[in-house]
């Protein structure tokens, strides 16, 4: 039962977070780099299965480990390699196949991605404590 109000938890945390992000803070980023790859309509059911995968590592390889260890350190550092590495692993294949994608998505990417998976593990951690 731990592990599905774990899961919950870091589900709405991340869903704000990247929400925030997606939409107010870098949506004419994207746009501007990218939009001529970018579909008018997002593939709802392709992002939210990426968000439930993303999320299950970040609560099965991040999160639990640091509640059983009790360091909210342990949660942002391993969150940030965890969100590092799942970016990389997107940005860098596209920057190695696909004609035209820009260096700067890839780079502000993966900082976007350390970042995201850092504070989604801090505040995940942090509200799942207590329970």
């Amino acid at each position: 039962m731990d592990f599905l109000i774990t899961y919950a938890i870091t589900f709405v945390v991340f869903f704000v977070v990247d929400l925030i992000w997606l939409g107010l803070v870098a949506k004419d980023f994207y746009k501007d780099q990218i939009g001529s790859l970018m579909k008018d309509n997002t593939n709802w059911v392709a992002a939210v299965i990426f968000y439930c995968i993303f999320i299950l590592g970040l609560v099965f390889f991040v999160i639990n480990p640091a509640l059983q260890s009790e360091s909210i350190l342990d949660a942002l550092l391993r969150g940030m390699f965890f969100g590092f590495i799942a970016y990389s692993t997107y940005d860098l294949t596209n920057l190695a196949t696909l004609d035209k994608w820009p260096l700067k998505v890839t780079i502000v990417d993966l900082i976007w991605g350390t970042t995201l998976g850092g504070l989604v593990s801090f505040i995940s951690y942090y509200f799942s404590a207590m329970f």
